[in-house]
């Protein structure tokens, strides 16, 4: 059983950045063929050939087992909770295994927020496959994309469009979310560091002195807190005392100097800069269009 809608996008819809060709749904019971009929030319695949597509997609297998197989990925079993990622021009071959049931959704569509993407490595043909599980949310996103492509309503280019970038990024957070909290007790001590930091802004806490206090070695804190939030400790403080700065700035009379020791900044100058590098104004323009 398949339900699938082929899209079409004018010249300005690509100027959004990202547009949507195709949505769909399938169920394949145990020893029905695969893929399924019904497909637009250029879709339809032999699993023994394989195919390339012009386009990304993104499939979401809902339950079964399979094989999937590119020109950077060796033949790799796919199961229920994955979610596998096509890309233009890259050859590729997947479906279910013989004694398998599948029902999968998928969503395919193109353009330079996606190349975007790829080009800085958030995405890549050597990494195609993301061990999301089951969520009720990417379920849900999908339904809303297939309505939204019946419906074929004004603008729905730029609705499927946000939908695809919500699926992308769920996609991409569970993955790592899942990976990060099989180590519970890495997970607590990087919350109970962001607790600490958050709660010390007007102190003259260190990230050295807090790896201390939390007993691990400053290179393998500095190492796990990046790789759970994406920022470095100092950065994420300093990002943190920056937000304080606005507040102050824009609730108290205090002055910059006061401001900017009260945060334990080296210097007014040296926090005036990094406010200016992070804002793109001087504590006293922000001061002047938001008090």
């Amino acid at each position: 059983m398949q339900n699938s809608k082929y899209l079409v996008a004018n010249e300005r819809d690509a100027y959004w950045g990202l547009t949507v060709s195709t949505v769909g749904f399938d169920t394949v019971e145990v020893g029905e063929s695969y893929p399924t009929k019904g497909h637009a030319d250029g879709y339809y695949f032999d699993m023994d050939k394989g195919r390339e597509l012009n386009e990304y997609q993104m499939l979401y297998l809902l339950e079964g087992e399979g094989t999937f197989r590119s020109a950077h990925v060796e033949e790799t079993k796919i199961k229920t909770g994955d979610v596998f990622l096509l890309f233009p021009g890259e050859w590729h071959t997947y479906g279910p295994l013989p004694h398998s049931r599948w029902k999968s959704y998928w969503i395919g569509f193109k353009g330079k927020n996606m190349d975007e993407r790829v080009a800085n490595g958030f995405l890549s043909v050597e990494k195609p496959i993301y061990r999301v599980g089951f969520s009720v949310e990417m379920i849900e996103l999908y339904k809303n994309a297939l309505k939204a492509a019946n419906e074929e309503a004004a603008y729905s280019q730029q609705l499927l469009a946000g939908i695809v970038n919500h699926l992308i990024g769920m996609m991409y957070s569970l993955e790592r979310n899942i990976i990060l909290n099989k180590n519970q007790t890495q997970v607590e001590l990087i919350n109970r560091a962001r607790l600490k930091i958050r709660e010390s802004l007007e102190s003259d806490l260190t990230i050295q002195h807090l790896a201390e206090d939390l007993g691990v070695s400053y290179s393998n804190f500095r190492k796990l807190f990046k790789e759970y939030t994406g920022l470095s400790p100092a950065l994420y403080q300093q990002d943190l005392k920056l937000q304080r700065a606005k507040e102050l700035l824009s609730t108290t009379k205090l002055s910059i100097k006061e401001i900017a020791y009260r945060l334990n900044f080296d210097s007014p100058d040296y926090f005036s800069s990094k406010f200016r590098m992070k804002t793109g104004h001087k504590p006293s323009d922000f001061r002047e269009h938001n008090s």
